[in-house]
This record gives structure tokens, sequence and C-alpha cells, in this order.
């Protein structure tokens, strides 16, 4: 019989069935009522004392309400064990890890001191934004990577002559990870970001990509400006199709069509946000790093 318990929140119901079912363990659903006026009651029922409760929610938009189901269902798994992980495949907020502007609130470091407060003894995370997140949480955590399941998907497909490319430098380990398992070439682009407007500029002037299929690595995706950006950067030198990679697709305010009528051939995402492009399941990886 499974030490765990699997207990899946409304954003993450189908990922922590699918967690369940690969560690043998029993799961508990919840229900989620939302009221006229946007608050929420959250039910769990029939939770098994004496194990070790894995409490699966991914925070993607509305991420301060998927947050704070987060807190709730911890809260009332504390009350039957007192070995509570965070499963969050997703992590809002992991972007607020410094003080870039004066004033800014790191609000990660905010989310992790919730989480203890409320039981969680330890958070484990899908490709968080950036190590330095995962330090800020000042929680005991674990990051799993999807990065080769990912490959393997990619790998599948017919690609003449493919390149790994990144948007950025700071993807750049990334992008060596991604042409490493796949035993191919790689470049990172250099863009640069205005932080007051979000207006991003490819400053990369050349590079030697024509009749070359491309595969742009990213760990992320919301609004899309960096990879639309580099699309059509790359299309101007003469690049044969353009396929997506990323482990987190929030394609928010309509991303993924925008992706699209860039350039981009196919996105692939995972599972972590369900959507059209979620081809790639993480919930093998995660039980992976559970046993």
């Amino acid at each position: 019989m499974s030490k765990y318990v699997v207990i899946g929140g409304s954003s993450s119901q189908e990922l922590a069935r699918k967690l369940a079912r690969k560690l043998k363990a029993v799961y508990v659903s919840t229900e989620t009522r939302v009221f006229p006026d946007g608050e929420s009651k959250i039910i769990v029922k029939n939770i098994p004392k004496k194990k070790i409760i894995l409490v699966v929610q991914s925070t993607f938009p509305p991420v301060d309400s998927n947050l704070l189901h987060l807190l709730s269902i911890i809260s009332k798994a504390r009350k039957f064990s007192s070995k509570i992980y965070a499963v969050i495949p997703y992590m809002g907020y992991a972007r607020q890890d410094r003080e870039f502007l004066d004033g800014e609130i790191i609000t990660v470091s905010v989310v992790g001191k919730m989480l203890k407060s409320v039981g969680a003894k330890k958070v484990i995370v899908i490709d968080i934004h950036s190590k330095l997140a995962l330090k800020q949480l000042g929680i005991s955590s674990e990051n799993v990577s999807a990065i080769s399941n990912l490959a393997v998907y990619i790998k599948k497909l017919k690609l003449k002559d493919p390149l790994v490319v990144s948007p950025d430098q700071g993807g750049k380990d990334r992008a060596i990870k991604f042409a490493n398992f796949l035993k191919i070439d790689f470049l990172a682009l250099k863009k640069h970001r205005d932080r007051k407007t979000g207006k991003i500029n490819i400053i990369t002037s050349k590079v030697s990509v024509k009749d070359r299929d491309l595969i742009l690595v990213d760990d992320m995706i919301s609004t899309g400006g960096s990879i639309i950006k580099a699309t059509q950067f790359l299309k101007k030198q003469k690049c044969r199709r353009i396929y997506v990679a990323c482990t987190h697709g929030l394609f928010v305010n309509g991303a993924e069509k925008k992706i699209k009528q860039a350039g981009v051939t196919q996105i692939i995402s995972t599972n972590t946000i369900p959507s059209n492009s979620s081809k790639v399941d993480v919930s093998k990886i995660l039980a992976e790093s559970l046993l």
C-alpha cells in the first residue's frame, strides 16, 4: 500500500488523478463552489489519516484564487497528517523573485511564508522560472524538470536539420540541456526587455538557420511576446519550420493564436496547465521524484 494520499485541487484534478494512479495512492477529490460575490467554498471529504498527503494544485490564472484554494486545502489536510507536500506543477509569482524596481515586493517569498503557515512541509514544482525563486520560498523544495519529456515528444517529429533556439540568454542552459538530449546544436538569441513598458527587442543581428527546422524552447509562455519576436526574427533569416516547446503554456490574451499567426508550425506544452497544446504528461516525472 502506498504511503501517499493525493488530493487534487480544482486547477489540477486530471493531473492529480494520473499521479495517484502512478503512485498507487488513494485519490481524494475536491469540490469548489463559487458564490455570486466571487467567494469560494472548498469541500474535501474522506481524507485518510497518517499518510503523506500530496496536495496537487497549479497556480495559473486566476492566480490568487488558485493560490487561496491551495492554501485552504493544505490547511484542511493538516488535520489528518503532519506531512503535507504542496505539489505545484506551475507556480505563479515565481517571476517576482527579486526587486527589479525600487519598492517592488518579492512576492514569491510571501507565498512561501503562507505555505509554511498553513502546514506545508515541502514544495514540489516543475521547471520553476528561476533557482532564486526556489530559494526565496524559504521552505524545503524540489524542482523537477520536464525538459527530457518535451524532447522525447520533439524527437518523434520528422524535422530537417533541427536546431534548438532559446529566445534569450536567460534560457541558454535550458536550450543546452534540450539540445544535448536530442544530440543536436543550439543557439541563444539576445533580447532586451524594457522593465517599465515590457517592450521586447531582439538585438542579435544575424544567425545561420536557412532551410533548418527550429525548436524554440522556453520554460513558460505568458503573452508570447518573446516567442513572437524570436519567430519574426528567425523567419527573416529564412529558416524552414518553427516549433515551440515549453513546460508551462499560460497563453494569456490569445497568445496561442498570435504565436501561430507569427509563423509557428506547432506549440507543444505540458499538462502543468491544461490547454490545446498540452501534449506532454508530467505525472510520471512527478511520481519518480516521490519514489
